[in-house]
């Protein structure tokens, strides 16, 4: 099961993650989905037991960079294969719980180098620096799940969004 391409329609902003200076963001879409990647992987799943959190649907991370967390198995090619480094580990900086990423500030400067640098199968890439992507498309290509959604067209959807959110 891949990201779901029509996102932005069949989902809600349930959150939003940013940088502690204010210069990065992006939003959470949800809900997730308990029947995806994630939730039959055994190496993810042996995370999750390892480190003794209960496995829960996540939601997509960005939206036109976006990444479904219940789809990613935390391969970690996207984080290699991005020029600009977009993503990085989210558990890097914050070692909690994904679910706990909805409305999150980070420093925004976690491992975004190498795919090896994730703590466990329950880390996820997270496109923190969401906003410096040049639309190469190199972690959609190497993303093994199609867990990733790269789509220039979602920038007014992320806009408008973010405007509702600070209104609130």
């Amino acid at each position: 099961m891949t990201i779901d391409p029509d996102f932005p329609k069949n989902h809600k902003v349930i959150g939003k993650h940013s940088t502690s200076d204010g210069s990065y963001f992006h939003l959470v879409w949800g809900p997730g989905r308990s029947d995806a990647e994630s939730s039959t992987n055994k190496e993810v799943q042996e995370a999750y037991k390892a480190r003794g959190e209960e496995y829960v649907p996540l939601g997509i991370h960005g939206t036109y960079v976006a990444v479904d967390w219940d789809s990613c198995i935390a391969d970690g090619s996207c984080i290699e294969a991005c020029p600009v480094q977009v993503y990085q580990w989210y558990r890097s900086e914050q070692d909690v719980p994904a679910i706990e990423m909805v409305n999150a500030v980070s420093e925004g400067t976690g491992d975004d180098h190498n795919k090896e640098g994730r703590r466990d199968y329950t880390d996820k890439p997270d496109p923190i620096r969401e906003s410096a992507c040049i639309w190469c498309m190199a972690c959609v290509t190497v993303c093994p799940t199609s867990s990733i959604k790269v789509d220039e067209a979602n920038l007014p959807i992320h806009e408008n969004e973010a405007t509702k959110l600070a209104q609130v």
